[in-house]
């Protein structure tokens, strides 16, 4: 069973929103999820940097419940912003997708740009879950395909014939 710490040594000053160290003792299942931006589910970036923000965040919660995760999950964060002055607003969404306690280690960089045309930020997580997690979620997604199956073959048995 994997086991994760979350570590702020005395001798560093306490940090706003993130831990300086967290150590995960394996087994585990790491999961890396790529840089998520500010587009909703029609590619369009959604507006001003508080909503591309939220939206970021919600982009992270889905790509983690893709593989049973949830951001109790996530030990780094990468974060990307266009303009430094958006960091009081980062961490106040941030701050309201995150528990208090056990926060991610974490770096934000200010950059030029973004790949995206009118992206203000981007962020990339690396998330660790228990070992058995894994086998829980493909289990799940299996008796999902499963049951999808027998469905379509149920559907075969009771279409009639096709005349020839």
């Amino acid at each position: 069973m994997s086991q994760t710490r979350f570590i702020n040594p005395p001798a560093l000053r306490r940090p706003p929103g993130y831990t300086h160290v967290v150590e995960v003792t394996a087994p585990a299942r790491i999961v890396y999820i790529a840089g998520q931006l500010g587009v909703d589910g029609h590619d369009k970036v959604v507006g001003d940097f508080r909503r591309q923000a939220v939206q970021t965040f919600e982009n992270l919660k889905t790509a983690l419940a893709a593989v049973g995760a949830q951001f109790r999950h996530v030990v780094k964060f990468n974060n990307y912003l266009v303009d430094r002055a958006h960091l009081p607003t980062f961490r106040e969404v941030r701050d309201g997708y995150l528990a208090e306690n056990d926060r991610p280690a974490s770096t934000t960089i200010a950059i030029s740009g973004l790949a995206r045309e009118g992206a203000l930020i981007e962020i990339e997580a690396v998330a660790v879950l228990p070992a058995a997690a894994r086998a829980k979620a493909a289990s799940k997604s299996a008796a999902k395909s499963a049951g999808k199956a027998r469905s379509a073959r149920s559907a075969r048995r009771r279409a009639p014939p096709r005349r020839r």
